[in-house]
């Protein structure tokens, strides 16, 4: 076995999410299927994250333990001639001694886009959430500064979520127009499900007079009823992930 990453983007309107499932249509089970018939044998493949169905990713690592010699540089191509149209691997390269996809990360960063106009865009419908009411994206940049640090982010946990540890780190959180379109971009060291999510759904509940808690407050509370709406998986992006082994 020769363990290699894989560097994939992906439109996630298509898709069940990564994670592979026995009665649904997922990037992994795609890839993966992609890889028997190159193979000939099934591949195992392990991502650096799960993204639910609806969620885009810009760049998607993975790795996949192939079972016998294949030109790197040719890889790419040949997954996807196999591959549908949404899901396009950008780069194979051989892994280092002991990496893992999902273990050896050391961060992510997300971006959340959210289509602020009046009238709907058809062409933005699987791409941003549409909000039509007036936000300040300014003022939401400054609100957002509460996430940064260390913090217990169990208040921006779905509702039912089992983990153990809710502590994660929050290294920058910006908020910028650009036109009708708002961009929300985070980076941390890990993300709870739905953390991302919860963090703009709060800050656009704040926006909206729902919320009067600030963000500190909410953190230190850890009480999801305090803190904002679910915004939906589709104007979700995950942009980079990080590794001190491959940057």
């Amino acid at each position: 076995m020769t363990r290699v990453i894989l560097t994939l983007c992906y439109d996630g309107t298509d898709f069940h999410g990564w994670q592979i499932q026995s009665n649904a249509v997922t990037v992994q089970g795609e890839l993966m299927t992609a890889l028997k018939k190159i193979f000939g044998s099934p591949v195992p493949v392990a991502g650096c994250s799960r993204t639910d169905a609806g969620v885009h990713a810009k760049t998607f690592v993975c790795h996949a333990d192939i079972p016998s010699p294949f030109p790197l540089e040719r890889l790419p191509l040949a997954l996807n001639a196999l591959l549908p149209a949404g899901i396009a691997v950008q780069s194979a390269k051989a892994a280092p001694e002991g990496f893992h996809a999902r273990f050896s990360c050391k961060g992510k960063t997300y971006c959340y886009r959210v289509y602020n106009a009046r009238l709907r865009d058809p062409f933005q419908v699987h791409r941003a959430y549409f909000f039509p009411r007036p936000l300040d994206a300014e003022r939401m940049h400054l609100a957002a500064q509460g996430y940064v640090g260390k913090h217990d982010f169990a208040a921006f946990a779905a509702t039912g979520s089992v983990v153990e540890d809710t502590v994660r780190t929050i290294y920058g959180f910006s908020v910028e127009r650009k036109g009708d379109l708002i961009e929300f971009k985070v980076t941390g060291n890990g993300f709870l499900y739905n953390m991302v999510r919860i963090m703009v759904g709060t800050l656009i509940s704040r926006e909206m007079g729902k919320l009067t808690l600030e963000i500190p407050e909410i953190l230190k509370r850890g009480d999801r009823t305090l803190a904002g709406i679910t915004v939906p998986p589709q104007g979700l992006y995950l942009e980079r992930v990080y590794y001190t082994e491959i940057d």
